[in-house]
């Protein structure tokens, strides 16, 4: 319930003045329309919920969150038009739209569609500390839960794995089922992947002794050779109270829609998002960076027209390739 109670707190500031919309502009609007975000306990459930808050109380559309695999599935639920916004971490937005993607392999997600930054995804790792795992490199032979299928996590952490050569025993559940598997122990780590604070981690954090870590510097570089879609990053020690700072790795994140949407409809969405950060921060700490000028963390994904339209209204520059 507390991801819901978050979620309530955010709505209640979410009423923001708005210029009136002409009618005429909303008509090839939707009556309504759905956001894919990631599992329960992950930032992409609570960042999506109180975005489709602020659509619904703001411009009259009815918006709602819908749990999903993550990225990878949301890619494709954009492209065929079953959600009408995914949230994406950048990584798998590129293998869908070169036809790489895990769930549909050669098909190319050409509708796909920018439309605004949101922040960037850290990955993490959490152990409860009486396990004494406070390192990748003690994962190998270990249960280790990468979050659900599909989603970002379960794609890259494997991947890291190889790099760094350890070997666990993976399994795929969602980021309330793998903190509370961690809890019961029944798994002996979750790494996972999300906007930091990561909900799922501050809760097991706050109720029992565990370790949350990232990479050594040794790990990192190695990583960074091998996988160029992935930036250093840097956890600071305030983050989860008793923690320590640590180094990681992570991808931007974007909010996406089809090439279909209505130009007046992803243009009022935008502006709505990048005009008030305030709000945004209510929904999660992550928004911090869901800022304009973060556009040009997408260098491959055309912008919806409507997107661009504000931008260019704001003064930031959107390359021609990139003027979808």
């Amino acid at each position: 319930m507390r991801i819901y109670r978050i979620a309530a707190v955010a709505m209640s500031a979410m009423m923001l003045v708005q210029p009136a919309i002409a009618q005429e502009d909303r008509e090839d609007w939707p009556g309504s329309l759905t956001i894919g975000t990631a599992s329960q306990g992950g930032t992409y459930f609570i960042y999506g919920t109180g975005l489709a808050a602020m659509i619904s109380q703001n411009l009259g559309v009815n918006a709602s969150a819908e749990v999903t695999g993550g990225p990878i599935q949301n890619a494709t639920l954009v492209e065929t038009g079953d959600h009408q916004i995914g949230l994406l971490t950048m990584g798998p937005a590129y293998e869908a739209w070169t036809g790489e993607s895990e769930l549909a392999p050669g098909v190319e997600h050409k509708q796909l569609r920018a439309l605004f930054p949101m922040y960037q995804t850290p990955f993490e790792a959490v152990a409860l500390a009486s396990t004494g795992i406070d390192d990748v490199s003690k994962l190998d032979g270990k249960r280790v839960s990468v979050g659900p299928a599909g989603g970002t996590a379960a794609t890259y952490w494997p991947r890291f794995f190889e790099v760094i050569g350890v070997s666990p025993n993976v399994s795929f559940a969602g980021a309330s089922d793998s903190t509370g598997q961690v809890k019961d122990g029944l798994i002996d780590a979750f790494s996972f992947a999300a906007g930091v604070p990561i909900s799922a981690f501050s809760q097991i954090a706050a109720e029992n002794e565990v370790s949350i870590f990232g990479f050594t510097e040794e790990q990192r570089g190695q990583i960074l050779e091998a996988m160029p879609e992935v930036s250093a990053y840097d956890i600071r020690e305030d983050m989860y109270p008793g923690i320590p700072a640590h180094g990681t790795v992570a991808m931007w994140n974007f909010a996406t829609v089809s090439a279909e949407m209505p130009e007046s409809l992803a243009y009022e969405i935008t502006k709505l998002v990048m005009e008030n950060n305030e709000a945004m921060l209510q929904i999660h700490a992550a928004a911090v960076e869901t800022l304009p000028e973060n556009a040009d963390q997408n260098t491959f994904l055309p912008y919806h027209p409507g997107a661009v339209r504000y931008f260019d209204e704001a003064g930031i520059e959107i390359p021609d390739e990139l003027r979808g």
